[in-house]
């Protein structure tokens, strides 16, 4: 990553400070850089900069220590004794075990599909076009990113904000894994299309087929991660 990118995407940052207040926790500060990671503007193996943060959403350094600490708990950062705070790098163990929740969450979501309101099931067509969009723009990261609103809209069928919060925890953990299969049109150009056909049988009533269509799309894109994780070995 450049100076100009780690510089970008800390100005973005420092715009939004204004939600942060005097009365901001370190669970809000945590909530920017998880909604950085998942938007693909902080990488794996990046390097924190306390001071650089702490001035761009002016706070504390101890509100900004707390937010490192939870996110670390949520296996986003790493302390490395005597060096700082890294992104960290999900591991094959950590992807298996990713998918397995997400089968668990997002299939059971999807069954929800003939009960929902009809701005529940926009938002899952909604983050298909997203996509479309950034691909016909040659966007492929804006492509993942909106894989990610995708995801997030099957989950929100469940009407479970517990559930939300959740899959925003597990998908930044994913978003991190996207980054080390390297080429994001590469790795994301087969999967849009299957978020589109997961889709169109849901418009069609086939629930039970679209759940099938996203196990599926699991099954290839946990193997996708895996093997290409072991390569990077």
């Amino acid at each position: 990553m450049t100076t100009a990118q780690a510089d970008g995407w800390l100005n973005a940052l420092a715009k939004d400070r204004g939600d942060l207040d005097r009365s901001s926790t370190a669970e809000r500060v945590a909530d920017k850089l998880r909604t950085s990671v998942l938007d693909g503007d902080i990488q794996p193996g990046q390097q924190l900069n306390e001071k650089a943060l702490g001035e761009a959403l002016r706070v504390s350094r101890n509100t900004l220590r707390e937010a490192f600490r939870l996110l670390t708990h949520e296996r986003l950062l790493v302390h490395e004794y005597s060096k700082g705070v890294f992104v960290r790098r999900p591991d094959v163990p950590d992807i298996v075990d990713l998918y397995a929740a997400r089968r668990v969450i997002e299939c059971g979501a999807v069954r929800r599909w003939p009960h929902v309101e009809d701005d529940d099931r926009r938002a899952v067509r909604d983050a298909v076009a997203l996509g479309l969009a950034f691909r016909e723009q040659g966007d492929w990261t804006g492509v993942g990113t909106a894989n990610v609103k995708f995801h997030q809209a099957i989950t929100a069928l469940a009407g479970s904000a517990r559930l939300d919060e959740e899959m925003k925890r597990l998908l930044a953990e994913v978003r991190l894994a996207f980054h080390v299969m390297g080429d994001p049109e590469e790795f994301h150009r087969d999967y849009l299309p299957l978020n589109q056909s997961i889709v169109d049988r849901l418009d069609a009533g086939e629930v039970r087929q679209a759940e099938e269509a996203l196990l599926t799309y699991f099954d290839r894109a946990e193997n996708h991660l895996v093997t290409g994780l072991r390569a990077e070995r």
